[in-house]
């Protein structure tokens, strides 16, 4: 034990097979052209109780040379040359059957034609079975003696395959043959299995995990079981979580189905451990406002942005215009539908447009261009500590940016219009959030005045994968050995995947009637240092404690600027539900009229005369619950040390 697969690649044990291809082709082809003969030969001993039947022989040694050269022909055209040996399985032994089978009756043909009448009827049988074991034996003894070689000669990692099903057993025969891990037996939660062998392996009782850990010292479970519901997915987990052991899963059925091949596992994610199902999509409410509409998604190249259009473009609209102030992140989502749609044959006009939602006149000028119907307002910028810093920025593209392409879609008499919120813009502590939930009160002011435009507002919490998401964070955090970083022991977000926000934010948006606040159903929220607990032990570590002290450490860092331990999704109690489960309306208070336009007056008054200190006070009087958490930290009014100037 101990040696890599790449020194035993070159001892004399497994040199042939680091030969070129070409040269084990040859190998095969010799070994066949003595098979073959050698198989009729003994198809007639056998027949004859005869080693060396010489009358029979002489007359038939034209057989004898006939054989071989029509079967290397049949086994190429069967393309038998071309497997790999120490991958062969059952479909290769069928192909020599098949070839074994066709030669056999080509033979008796042939003495038939000829009238040779020294070919017993019973020889080409009896040759069909025995080539069949010479020349598939061969091959398989070839594979088995490689795959000898790899269990005792090359230091392999240990591991159980979790799910004894066809899922388990294609990943478990993938991996007998690479030079990573080393399946030694099942765990599945069907009794029936117990006790049994599957491919070849034990199958075992999950519930004797520990034991098993300890006796075969594995180092990895790897999960096979890509059809199942998250709810069970997240039990599992939490079974092996508090387990010395390193847990891997396979790629899930429509990452199989798109071309990911079994063997490429993967880390734990959050959405296995979170338990989420994802709720089937109306499809009358998807298609509502995008089937044969033209649809404008504004932030376009950003996390959500992105995912609505491709949502959008499943979804068949008549065109689909992308606006973005990022050129790179424009270029990015336009080549990537483009391309989707090529592979599928899809025919949607995509048109990539740069510019920002504060020019007015410009996304004025494409609503009307265009005849949008439909708007998907992504654009914002959303990292709180980064708001927090700048918080002019944050203000005019939050709120006068939503301001600038609201009225232009009132003005084009745009059917739909819906804002992307968040979860934050309820009794925010943060300017981020301040300025999301400003520019719900701006479109629910103008819903009331809009005789054509349905506006609405949809609020979720955090996406899964999007950018600045805290797990892949926490993951790289974890392998380069810590500490990984929380900021408080207490704090608790909601999540959900990045496909399920994009498909509740059309549906939502279809289920409008003007100024409809939104709330997505979340779920439970999590609490973030669980959540980096259970990452560092299902990546087979310890978090650091007394008892490891050389474990992963989870170190608390402090609230940053702006941020709250909880997220809301309600600021009243007023909410009734709707059409879909997951999606529920809220009533919210709204602003005066005339209150609204004096707040906004001053704001615009505080933007131009960089006034930061001026802008977060009037959010603070206009935004119901905001409570700044920190002292303001604008990076123009504090110093290079961070203290403020003020």
């Amino acid at each position: 034990m101990g040696k890599s697969i790449d020194f035993i690649l070159h001892t004399p044990h497994l040199r042939i097979l680091n030969t070129r291809r070409y040269v084990k082709k040859m190998i095969m082809v010799v070994a066949d052209l003595i098979a073959l003969p050698l198989a009729l030969w003994s198809g007639f001993a056998l027949r004859l109780a005869d080693l060396w039947p010489d009358a029979y022989l002489t007359e038939a040694l034209w057989l004898f040379i006939l054989t071989p050269v029509l079967g290397i022909f049949i086994f190429m055209r069967l393309g038998l040359y071309r497997a790999v040996v120490r991958f062969m399985g059952a479909q290769a032994i069928v192909a020599v059957a098949k070839g074994v089978t066709l030669l056999a009756m080509l033979l008796w043909g042939a003495a038939q034609v000829l009238d040779v009448s020294v070919l017993p009827r019973s020889v080409p049988i009896i040759f069909a079975l025995v080539a069949l074991v010479y020349v598939g034996g061969t091959r398989l003894l070839v594979r088995n003696y490689y795959h000898w070689l790899l269990k005792h000669y090359v230091e392999r990692s240990p591991v159980l395959i979790y799910g004894a099903g066809g899922s388990g057993v294609q990943l478990s025969t993938a991996l007998s043959s690479g030079g990573e891990y080393l399946p030694v037996g099942f765990l599945d939660d069907d009794s029936a299995f117990w006790g049994g062998t599957v491919n070849g392996l034990p199958v075992y009782n999950p519930s004797d995990l520990e034991l098993l850990l300890e006796e075969h010292y594995i180092s990895h479970i790897l999960l096979a079981l890509p059809g199942i519901s998250n709810a069970r997915r997240k039990h599992i987990l939490e079974k092996v979580a508090e387990l010395p052991v390193h847990v891997k899963t396979m790629p899930s059925m429509p990452q199989i189905i798109s071309g990911k091949s079994v063997d490429d596992l993967r880390e734990i994610d959050i959405e296995d451990l979170l338990g989420r199902d994802e709720v089937c999509p109306d499809h009358d409410l998807l298609e509502k406002s995008i089937t044969d509409k033209a649809v404008l998604v504004t932030g376009a190249g950003g996390s959500i942005g992105s995912e609505i259009c491709r949502q959008i473009v499943k979804t068949k609209p008549s065109l689909l215009v992308l606006y973005e102030m990022s050129e790179f992140s424009l270029y990015s989502i336009e080549k990537e539908l483009n391309t989707g749609l090529s592979m599928s044959g899809g025919n949607i006009p995509i048109f990539p447009i740069l510019g920002s939602v504060l020019d007015q006149k410009r996304v004025f000028n494409v609503i009307k261009h265009f005849s949008i119907d439909t708007i998907y307002h992504a654009a914002a910028y959303k990292h709180v500590p980064m708001v927090e810093h700048n918080i002019l920025e944050g203000v005019a593209n939050n709120v006068f940016g939503t301001k600038a392409i609201a009225e232009a879609a009132k003005e084009a008499d745009v059917e739909r219009f819906v804002l992307i919120s968040t979860d934050k813009a309820v009794r925010p502590t943060n300017v981020m959030g301040a300025t999301k939930r400003l520019a719900e009160l701006i479109l629910q002011d103008m819903a009331c005045t809009s005789t054509s435009t349905y506006f609405s507002m949809v609020r979720f919490g955090n996406v899964l994968g999007s950018s600045g998401s805290v797990v892949p964070l926490f993951q790289d955090q974890i392998k380069s050995g810590g500490p990984v970083t929380v900021t408080h022991p207490d704090i608790t977000r909601f999540f959900m995947t990045i496909p399920e926000a994009a498909q509740l934010v059309i549906q939502a948006g279809s289920m409008a009637h003007g100024g409809d606040v939104f709330v997505l159903d979340m779920g439970e929220p999590v609490k973030i240092v669980n959540l980096a607990s259970k990452l560092i032990q299902l990546m087979g570590l310890q978090v650091k404690s007394d008892e490891s002290p050389e474990g992963i450490e989870i170190r608390f860092t402090g609230l940053r600027p702006g941020e709250k331990l909880y997220e809301e999704l309600l600021i009243g109690e007023n909410v009734t539900g709707t059409s879909h489960s997951k999606i529920m309306r809220a009533n919210e208070e709204m602003l005066e009229r005339e209150d609204l336009t004096r707040l906004l007056d001053c704001l615009q008054q505080a933007v131009l005369s960089n006034d930061s200190n001026l802008a977060r006070e009037l959010l603070e009087e206009s935004v119901s619950g905001y409570k700044p958490s920190s002292p303001i930290a604008d990076w123009l009014l504090v110093n290079s040390e961070g203290s403020s100037l003020h």
